[in-house]
């Protein structure tokens, strides 16, 4: 029997009040996206990819449709329920990487273990592990602003994996970067996927990094594509 998608979007609409005025977002959104994929999803600005993602994220509800994350309705849980959800099942990955400046890098991965129930030196146990994995155990004790642009970015990814959750969402994960430092976010990113089975949903507008991944689809005007109106270089 076929393994069940990660990821279903069923007829998902969203928009957003400005004044009097409603402004649609996302429109009639279907999407399947299967355990272990490692998708990227483009398009240009203002077309609604950040939107999409928080919603499959829980960090956003839809105004209808529905949004099933293994197996789970997502679109219908409460926002203590999602916060609770979200702790466990999904690891995060920002463009400008939401490190707390006052925390090390291993204070910064531990954090999302903190309401685990584990305890100290089991979480700084898995934040070493962590760490280890995104090649920073040199790094431990360093705060972000000892750290470069490249190291902050693998200090978020070990923060996003330390929980093993069950998706990896990344918001233009290499947007601030460097084409050297770039690299090796992707190749740490396609390490998660093909090595450890993570299933990756990344947001980006760089064709090089969308490459990397092994599936692209398109978001223009809040509508979904799986062909580019401008294809890549």
């Amino acid at each position: 029997m076929a393994e069940a998608p990660l990821i279903i979007i069923k007829d998902v609409v969203k928009s957003y009040r400005r004044g009097n005025q409603t402004l649609p977002v996302l429109t009639d959104i279907d999407l399947t996206v299967p355990r272990g994929a490692f998708l990227a999803l483009m398009g240009p600005s203002g077309s609604g990819k950040s939107t999409l993602l928080n919603l499959i994220a829980g960090l956003d509800a839809p105004d209808s449709g529905e949004i099933v994350v293994d197996g789970l309705t997502v679109s219908d849980l409460t926002e203590s329920d999602l916060a609770r959800w979200r702790a466990v099942h999904v690891g995060f990955i920002f463009q400008f990487y939401n490190l707390i400046p006052v925390l090390t890098a291993l204070e910064n991965v531990e954090l999302p273990l903190l309401l685990s129930g584990l305890s100290r030196r089991q979480r700084r146990e898995h934040a070493e592990n962590a760490l280890a994995l995104v090649g920073l155990s040199d790094r431990l004790d360093h705060y972000p602003a000892e750290l470069s642009g490249g190291q902050q970015q693998r200090v978020s990814i070990a923060r996003a994996v330390v929980s093993d959750p069950t998706l990896i969402v990344a918001d233009e994960p290499t947007g601030d970067l460097d084409r050297n430092s770039a690299e090796d976010v992707l190749n740490l990113m396609e390490r998660l996927n093909l090595e450890l089975g993570k299933t990756i949903v990344m947001v980006t507008h760089d064709p090089h990094a969308a490459r990397r991944a092994r599936t692209m689809i398109y978001l223009d005007k809040g509508v979904l594509s799986d062909a580019p109106q401008n294809p890549l270089a």
